[in-house]
């Protein structure tokens, strides 16, 4: 079985935006003989509401000129859509605005295929959208109490401010969401110990054990320690701890019961965590005056509404902020451009996009305590954006239908998401697709504790990303992931580079993770360098792992059959929930458009239900690889469970020797002309082709 030779034609149509997206970056507004263009509004710092908005800078009389606010040019082109329909555009002037509450555009602000409306920065400059607080007045502590709490070497330093005279009265939750600091554009440490890494469970107490497959634990959330710093968090107010409870990939938030010093034991408040808690996982305190003892940490006394600050250098006027309004930009309408804002300090998402036919490019979005933006509808696009220093996750779409199979057209390519998933931890990937017919292309993602991609659904196209770094915070996770799904299919993962993913203490991670059976995804033309176990289907069907790289990977590639082991009860639950008129979520696989798209689906139930079978592995390469085999198998740097050959194509692979790659440590991937790979029927990867497309960047 080869590489699908074409795709669906809806994914070709997708991806013909991309080269229609090089004309949005440079000119968003999509401007053209076919759109009249009507008129401009503009917004600035020096604007006033009762003008006319129609000029950039105001007049020499300051009798008219820009807009002050958003909402005033929004009602303006409202009142002009209703006289005449055509193209209006918002041009928004250098500055910062602090937003009052989100501001959303609504169905009245739609424009139409042939005339968009443009909301756009002034280009070449920052125009910052704020959802935050200024705070300047802030005062040195020397409440005895309170230097008191502090540790001895930094009394003197520790400065505060009064949030509710500043008039923020919500501080939300230490569960996370809550009100956030950010200094010089940087967000700050909530108070913490250890500063970093993690303390260790040593026992836990033994109230409602639980064993999973071996790995043994207790539900109640009570255990021991045995860093006695501890024991001087019996004094705080409201004291937290954050942990990764039972499992490598599942961390959880709890506020502190009690701490028994005699025994130094922890309890933490129902609801525990769902799994339970285990000897030797790892966990830090948090939300603890007493832990300021670094210069970036900070506490928010949530009786008193105080703020507790360590200054990492001197405070400047206007270099303090708080986050206070949960979103600030909504797009609930349709054919409407957003274009080259900077978007900072939200509580919640930064942006949600929900009409169709909406383009985003070329925005900032920075120190939001949730999302950067999450969209959903028909032919959404994000392009050429820049996230970081988010609380979740980077950019998660949903779209199409799974019924129909009806594909979204929704985009995101030619992204730079890096520094996120700093509050939850762990399932808050850089780039979500949830849906059918979703695309994510061209995108650079880095530096992160977990996922860099997720997905779930049919028909999605992940193509040409960078990825590095991720997984750093734990294990048994996948750079590129999902899983527990025999009706999701038609998934493309092609010429994608994973570099340098080893997981939480080296322990290993995953480049494409399959998990759970997952079926019908192709793999094809990536490129692994230093990741554990770069390549993996477990207990799957009908994938496909075909012409890749795998340079440093131990193993190059994992295939399982715990649909006849360990998970068999998942299995069962599948065939019956699948028996039962053939209906799974109201898809029904006998009939179109399932039967169509996917025959192997017509006799999933009959065809060794719980098998891995009709998977390929072939015409791959392998570079520097751990070639041991952990279970017997056809191909040595793969680790295969001997039940899991049967049904399955494994051959032509290179294995063994020299593949002679041109410079991989610099970059170039391509394979000498002599290379003796090349008689496997292995074709040249288009590594360039790989990851942002800096010429078209730009989009300010």
């Amino acid at each position: 079985m080869k590489f699908s030779a074409f795709l669906p034609a809806f994914l070709l149509g997708v991806l013909s935006i991309l080269s229609a997206v090089g004309s949005f970056a440079q000119n968003p507004a999509l401007d053209d003989a076919r759109i009249e263009k009507k008129g401009d509004f503009f917004v600035s710092p020096d604007g006033n509401d009762s003008w006319s908005g129609t000029s950039a800078i105001p007049n020499a009389n300051q009798t008219d000129g820009p807009f002050a606010t958003l909402e005033k040019a929004q009602n303006a082109v409202r009142d002009a859509l209703q006289t005449s329909p055509a193209a209006y555009s918002v041009t928004v002037a250098e500055g910062i605005y602090e937003l009052p509450k989100t501001f959303a555009l609504e169905k009245n602000d739609s424009g139409k295929e042939s005339a968009r409306i443009t909301w756009q920065a002034e280009k070449g400059k920052e125009v910052i959208l704020s959802a935050g607080t200024i705070l300047n007045n802030w005062k040195t502590v020397d409440d005895p109490k309170i230097l008191n709490q502090l540790d001895e070497s930094v009394r003197g330093k520790i400065v505060m401010v009064d949030l509710k005279a500043a008039g923020i009265t919500n501080f939300g939750s230490p569960k996370g969401g809550g009100i956030e600091l950010f200094f010089d554009g940087t967000p700050m440490q909530l108070s913490r110990y250890p500063n970093e890494g993690f303390v260790k469970i040593t026992s836990v107490n033994v109230n409602k054990p639980v064993d999973v497959r071996g790995t043994k634990g207790d539900k109640v959330g009570i255990f021991q320690f045995e860093d006695e710093r501890i024991l001087k968090w019996t004094k705080e107010k409201d004291p937290w701890v954050h942990g990764y409870w039972f499992w490598d990939w599942s961390e959880e938030r709890h506020p502190i019961a009690e701490i028994i010093k005699e025994s130094k034991t922890l309890k933490v408040k129902p609801p525990y965590h769902s799994y339970g808690y285990r000897k030797n996982q790892w966990f830090y305190g948090f939300n603890l005056l007493c832990e300021i003892d670094m210069p970036g940490e900070y506490y928010v006394d949530r009786e008193s509404g105080i703020l507790y600050f360590y200054p990492p250098k001197e405070i400047r006027e206007n270099s303090m902020a708080v986050s206070r309004i949960d979103t600030l930009v909504k797009i609930n309408a349709d054919y409407v451009t957003f274009q080259g804002f900077t978007l900072e300090f939200s509580r919640g998402t930064a942006l949600t996009m929900n009409g169709s036919h909406d383009l985003v490019v070329g925005l900032t979005v920075r120190n939001v305590s949730g999302t950067g933006i999450s969209a959903s509808g028909t032919n959404q696009t994000i392009y050429g954006c820049h996230l970081f220093n988010l609380g979740k996750s980077g950019i998660s779409i949903h779209g199409g239908d799974r019924k129909t199979l009806t594909p979204s057209g929704n985009l995101i390519s030619n992204n730079e998401i890096h520094d996120y998933a700093r509050i939850q931890r762990v399932y808050a990937p850089g780039i979500s697709l949830n849906g059918v017919g979703n695309t994510a292309s061209h995108n650079k993602i880095y530096d992160a504790p977990h996922m860099g991609i997720g997905f779930s659904g049919n028909d999605n196209l992940i193509e040409f990303n960078e990825i590095s770094n991720v997984c750093f915070e734990s294990n048994d996770a996948g750079a590129i992931y999902t899983g527990r799904n025999w009706t999701m299919r038609g998934n493309v993962l092609r010429f994608n580079l994973l570099k340098d993913i080893q997981g939480f203490e080296n322990r290993g991670c995953v480049g494409i993770y399959l998990d759970d059976q997952f079926s019908s995804a192709e793999m094809f033309g990536n490129i692994f360098v230093n990741v554990t176990r770069a390549a993996m289907i477990g207990g799957g069907r009908d994938c496909q792992i075909v012409n890749n790289l795998f340079i440093n990977c131990q193993p190059c590639v994992h295939l399982d059959a715990r649909g006849l082991g360990w998970q068999k009860e998942f299995t069962a639950n599948w065939i019956k929930e699948l028996s039962e008129n053939g209906v799974n979520c109201g898809i029904k696989i006998t009939e179109p458009p399932y039967s169509t798209r996917y025959p192997e689906l017509l006799t999933i139930l009959t065809n060794h239900p719980g098998t891995p079978v009709g998977n390929v592995i072939t015409k791959n390469v392998c570079l520097n690889s751990n070639f041991g085999n952990n279970h017997s198998g056809q191909w040595r740097g793969t680790s295969i469970w001997a039940n899991a050959e049967e049904f399955n194509t494994i051959k032509d692979n290179f294995t063994k020797g020299d593949p002679m790659i041109e410079d991989w440590e610099n970059g170039n991937f391509t394979l000498k002309a002599e290379s003796p790979a090349l008689k496997t029927g292995f074709q040249q990867i288009p590594w360039q082709k790989i990851g942002l497309k800096k010429d078209q960047l730009q989009a300010k």
